[in-house]
Order: C-alpha cells, then sequence, then structure tokens
C-alpha cells in the first residue's frame, strides 16, 4: 500500500474478492448471493464496489434508496438491483432505470401497482417483505392471502422474491429467537409458493445468518453486507476476512506540552506532566466524531497506539504520542487490516457499520486493484 501523504481512504479491491469468495465458500453453488451496497457501500465507493461485485459474479445488488440505484445504472451497472426502502415519489425512477422495489406494505404495494400499469408494465419484478420479529419494515403472515390475491389479480408486476430479514443473527444467545424467525418465515414461503402461480425465490440469510444458519436456511439467495467489506459480527469470523477499507492520515505538526496545559476546544483535556502531541488533518466533519476524544479513541502511529486526547475538532484531532519515535509527514493509521474499525469503534460504545459508513465524502478515495 502507499504511504498516505494526505487523509485518504483506501478501498482495497482483493479483499473484497477475498471476503466474497469466504462468504461463497459457505453456500452451495446455486445459491444466488446478493452483494449490499447501500450508503455508498459502507462508506466507502458505491460504484466500485458494484462493479467489482459484478465481475466477481454477484446475482443481485441492493441499495437503500432509489438514488443510489440510479447511479449505478448511469454507472453501467447491470445487475438487478434491490431497492430496499422505495418511497413513492420514486416509483417512476424506479422502473424508469430498471430498479425492483421492496414492497412492504399494502399502501405501497397498490401504489406501485398503479404506477406500473399506467406505465404499462407486464411482469415487473418486486420483491415482497414480511416482518418475522425485527418489527422494522414487512407484512405479517396474516398478509398472504391479500398479497397473493392482488398479485394474481393483474398482469403488471410479478413477485420475483419473498424474504425478510434476521434480528439477531450474530448472536448465538438469542438462537431461538432466530430459529423462530425462520420457521416462520419457512410457513410464509410455502403459503406464497402454494398460492401463486409464479414462484418467487427466497433469502432470509444476512452477513452473520450466512456463517451462523447458512446450512439449513439457504433458500434460493442470500444477502451480504458488513461481511463483504471485512466484518464479521464476531472476532474469529474477523480473523477470516480482511477490511477494504484503510483510513490513513498524516502527522501536520507535533507539539511539546508542559504539565498543566490544556489541549483543544474547552481546555477539555489538561496535562497532568510534560507530553508530546501530534495534530492530524482529520476531525468530526470526516467521520471521526467528538465522541472518540478523550481518550475514547485512538490511532496508530509508527506501529504504536496513539490515544485520542481533547476533543475532537471538526477538521482536526490531536493524539498523545509520548513516547512514539515521529514527526511531522509520518502516516497514521486510523482503522484498516491491522487497526480492526471494531476495535476503534468499542470504545466510542459504537460498532463498525456506524464508523465505517460515516467516513464523509470529503475523504479521499484511493481504489488499489
Amino acid at each position: 500500500m502507499p504511504k498516505a501523504k494526505e487523509t485518504v481512504l483506501e478501498i482495497d479491491l482483493k479483499a473484497l474478492a477475498h471476503n466474497y469468495a469466504y462468504l461463497k465458500a459457505k453456500l452451495v453453488p446455486e445459491t444466488m448471493f446478493l452483494g449490499v451496497v447501500k450508503a455508498f457501500a459502507y462508506g466507502s465507493d458505491s460504484i466500485v464496489i458494484a462493479k467489482k461485485l459484478q465481475e466477481l459474479g454477484a446475482d443481485y445488488l441492493a441499495v437503500a434508496y432509489t438514488k443510489e440505484g440510479v447511479a449505478l445504472r448511469k454507472a453501467g451497472i447491470t445487475l438487478p438491483i434491490l431497492v430496499l426502502h422505495p418511497l413513492p415519489t420514486s416509483f417512476n425512477k424506479i422502473i424508469k432505470h430498471r430498479l425492483e422495489p421492496n414492497i412492504y406494505s399494502f399502501k405501497i404495494f397498490k401504489e406501485f401497482m398503479a404506477v406500473a400499469e399506467k406505465r404499462g408494465e407486464k411482469k415487473y419484478p418486486i420483491h415482497i417483505k414480511f416482518n418475522t420479529g425485527l418489527n422494522r419494515l414487512g407484512f405479517v403472515e396474516e398478509d398472504v392471502d391479500e398479497i397473493c390475491k392482488l398479485a394474481e389479480s393483474q398482469d403488471a408486476i410479478e413477485i420475483a422474491s419473498v424474504f425478510s430479514h434476521l434480528a439477531a443473527s450474530e448472536d448465538l444467545n438469542e438462537k431461538d429467537f432466530t430459529f423462530r424467525q425462520l420457521s416462520i418465515f419457512d410457513s410464509i414461503s410455502n403459503k406464497m409458493h402454494a398460492k401463486l402461480l409464479h414462484k418467487p425465490f427466497r433469502h432470509t440469510l444476512n452477513t452473520s445468518g450466512i456463517i451462523n444458519y447458512g446450512k439449513m436456511a439457504q433458500y434460493e439467495m442470500v444477502r451480504s453486507g458488513i461481511g463483504l467489506y471485512g466484518y464479521g459480527n464476531e472476532a474469529s469470523i474477523d480473523k477470516q476476512l480482511i477490511p477494504v477499507a484503510t483510513l490513513k492520515t498524516i502527522i501536520s505538526q507535533t507539539h511539546e506540552i508542559k504539565a498543566g496545559e490544556s489541549i483543544g476546544y474547552n481546555r477539555k483535556y489538561k496535562a497532568s506532566a510534560s507530553m508530546v502531541t501530534a495534530t492530524l488533518p482529520v476531525g468530526h466533519a470526516d467521520g471521526i466524531g467528538r465522541i472518540y476524544g478523550n481518550r475514547n479513541g485512538f490511532v496508530w502511529i509508527n506501529g504504536k497506539k496513539a490515544e485520542i486526547i481533547g476533543n475532537t475538532c471538526m477538521d482536526m484531532i490531536m493524539v498523545d504520542v509520548t513516547g512514539i519515535n515521529c514527526e511531522a509527514g509520518d502516516e497514521v493509521i486510523v482503522f484498516g487490516p491491522k487497526a480492526s474499525a471494531e476495535d476503534l469503534a468499542k470504545g466510542a460504545s459504537t460498532i463498525s457499520y456506524e464508523l465505517i459508513t460515516g467516513i464523509s465524502r470529503r475523504v479521499k478515495r484511493l481504489v488499489i486493484e
């Protein structure tokens, strides 16, 4: 990897390929694979990641919102794209760009069907979401009959898949809850298959689902988000994956601080003894929030941990480099393969998802082939 000369987010496509292969190896060959590329591909670059997943052989992609899917289409992505949270205002764009909506309520179902009919569509693919315990979006099992009647009463749309989302697949203490979700989904999907002329494919496993329940509930497709980007929600799995994104910066300046002097806004940190600090050009406007200040977070400089001290500034952080041999211009690793985002996030009582998806778009992206 090249040495950083500024704050940069490196995107390692070989790491992505490794993670994809690791997850695919847990599936039977015929199981389809959906790669989740919402939120700028978990804070990296959705177009770069989508193109690589298409090259690797993924069967589907998923985004949260319509504009994310439109951007992929304009970039030349041809894979089917599932829009996980479509809104009625975007239905015409969804059809124009051949995106496939998640239908999670009768209101959304009827409104999308009306748009499809008005545009003269025939068998436009939609995906039906069921709530089996996450209690976020979705129909319930009692809705199956009415869904099927609506679907069979017209030919503008066709149900391509039926799916659900596991609430705690990473937590083996919640196995009974997950088994209950899978049992409910099995009942729902069997009823759908019995009532529809066209048999929709099924999917409910996320990254942790693939790892912990892949032998029992692959169905016809699985979905992976965080696993593709190098995090498996469990330490032993993290060792098998490679983080795709590495956030690097540099030292702008070092300071010798005397005992009793303060550092940063609001004089939040006061030195109890003489120390050395380094100022880095990355701050809460770049995604390193104030919560990481005051020794809740850390970076790595020349192989050694340097804690963040004082309040995080908008464009800068200060770190304690007492005892670390370093100088202005030296490279700093915020997170990456040898500095897990999961470990950094724990200091702020959060998770890797929040940290990596929060990296600002102003941070330069550098693709490593």
